[in-house]
Order: structure tokens, then sequence, then C-alpha cells
């Protein structure tokens, strides 16, 4: 499955979110789904996760997926307890992410 990688800012919040927002939506929307890099993320907000849910909804609507790459302790603590950790599949890094989306291809 071809995946294209969007690289988050240090910060997902109320603040960045609608800019974030549009730029996964503007992969999905050419039928590509999408690594979200957050190794330079270390806060994610309610309205960052948001971002992330609609993505997720958006992706799977279209046969999409949207993949999490290089999330920190402490964002993912946040996702465990929200229960977003069940939305998503988690790697380490980008190139672990690419790799997996490759072998997908055509499933």
């Amino acid at each position: 499955m071809e995946a294209e990688v969007h690289k988050v800012g240090e910060e997902l919040n109320s603040a960045t979110s609608k800019a974030e927002q549009q730029a996964i939506l503007n992969i999905l929307d050419q039928n590509m789904s999408v690594i979200l890099d957050l190794s330079g993320c270390k806060y994610v907000s309610s309205a960052g996760l948001r971002v992330m849910l609609y993505s997720y909804k958006v992706a799977a609507a279209a046969g999409l997926s949207v993949w999490l790459a290089g999330v920190s302790k402490e964002v993912r603590e946040v996702m465990a307890i929200t229960g977003f950790e069940h939305f998503f599949r988690f790697f380490d890094t980008v190139e672990e992410c690419q790799k997996a989306a490759a072998e997908t291809d055509g499933q």
C-alpha cells in the first residue's frame, strides 16, 4: 500500500490542529495512506487527538490507513488512557512503518 510520511510538529494542539488536519487530508485525497511521524511531537491535546481520530475515520472509509511512528511515551500514555491506541498501529520508526505498509500492498 502506498503511504506518504507526514511529520507532525512539536505540539499537536488547537493552534496547530487545523493545518495538520488539512495536510493529512491532502494526502488521503491522493488515495494514499498516511504515516504520521510523531518522533518530534512531545504534546498532543484533545484537539490533536480529534485530528488523529478524524483522519483515521476518513482513511478507513476510503480503504486507507493511518499509521503512527515514533510516538513518545507521554503521547502513547495519553492515547492509552483515552482508548485511542486501539485505532492505530504503532511503530518505533518511520522505516519500520514503511516496511509494514509495503508488505500490506495488494492485501
